[in-house]
């Protein structure tokens, strides 16, 4: 599992710094997850291939979230996309982008798919044979949402020596690493636990956008190995966090305890600091596992 991080400041964008945007490669899955303005340069400058591009997870309508999906779209198009491509996001965001290309009388030449949505409760919205996506409904001045990636139990590794042991057939290699037990000539049942080994464990990640500090989320993200929570204040400015519902790194760290999360990830900085590292040196007085994003940055786990 892999994070690409494109941009993780607040508000505007800067010659300096990027608005939210990041990648996440997964089981042969690449999702971008929100697309500010500025994404589609990012993805060039870090050599991402457009083309394994194929589902986009948008967590709210505000600008510095979702600015640069139109731009990314219509690239798309100029680059004879031909694979379908599916936007999961608020209620609202298909009507935005079809103004937007009906307006410039531009069309796609692909299949665009929309998967609006607006329940408050945490729902399924991508499911396939090796991942499960799903949201993590967020306290914001938006309806918001952010999104939980699970890997699924992939297939057993088999155990040559004991395949060898029995002369077990190929034709029987399948069946063992989909938990099947053999039954050789003889009648002999071979249990599968002598004949594989269990498979890889499996890896989660939660990205958390703007949000105001907010227990509710604890038991969908409990026990992650990766949270990206924002981080939007540094607790000397808590007294804004209620009337812009974001959250301290104090707070964020507090939400990784009480989750019981393997790693913290910060983001989401506001723009009116000089440096990030006060915000790591704030949240490792609550948790310790904690990591800064930033533009560029990559995290492999």
């Amino acid at each position: 599992m892999k994070l690409q991080i494109l941009g993780c400041y607040a508000a505007t964008p800067r010659t300096i710094t990027n608005p939210t945007s990041q990648v996440l490669d997964i089981k042969n899955h690449l999702f971008l997850i929100d697309c500010g303005e500025g994404t589609q340069v990012q993805l060039r400058k870090h050599k991402i291939k457009f083309s394994r591009i194929n589902h986009i997870f948008i967590s709210h309508l505000h600008g510095d979230h979702f600015y640069g999906l139109i731009g990314l779209i219509s690239t798309f198009m100029l680059l004879n996309r031909e694979n379908d491509l599916h936007v999961y996001g608020p209620k609202g965001i298909k009507e935005i982008i079809l103004l937007q290309l009906r307006a410039s009388g531009s069309f796609t030449g692909y299949n665009l798919y929309f998967h609006e949505l607006e329940s408050k409760e945490s729902e399924v919205v991508f499911e396939d044979d090796t991942v499960v996506v799903q949201t993590i409904p967020l306290n914001h001045r938006i309806y918001t949402n952010g999104f939980l990636f699970q890997e699924k139990l992939g297939k057993r590794h088999l155990n040559i020596e004991a395949v060898d042991k029995y002369k077990i057939e190929k034709v029987y290699f399948d069946k063992i690493k989909s938990g099947g037990n053999v039954t050789l000539d003889s009648g002999e049942v071979i249990e599968n636990e002598l004949l594989s080994f269990p498979p890889d464990a499996t890896k989660s990640y939660a990205f958390c956008s703007d949000t105001v500090y907010d227990e509710s989320i604890i038991p969908i993200i409990k026990e992650v190995d990766v949270l990206y929570h924002e981080s939007t204040f540094l607790h000397s400015e808590a007294h804004y966090t209620e009337k812009t519902k974001h959250t301290t790194a104090k707070e964020a760290a507090q939400i990784a305890k009480l989750a019981k999360v393997k790693q913290l990830i910060l983001g989401h900085y506001s723009t009116r600091y000089g440096s990030i590292e006060p915000f790591k040196t704030e949240a490792q007085t609550i948790f310790e596992n904690v990591l800064l994003a930033d533009d560029g940055r990559e995290f492999e786990f």
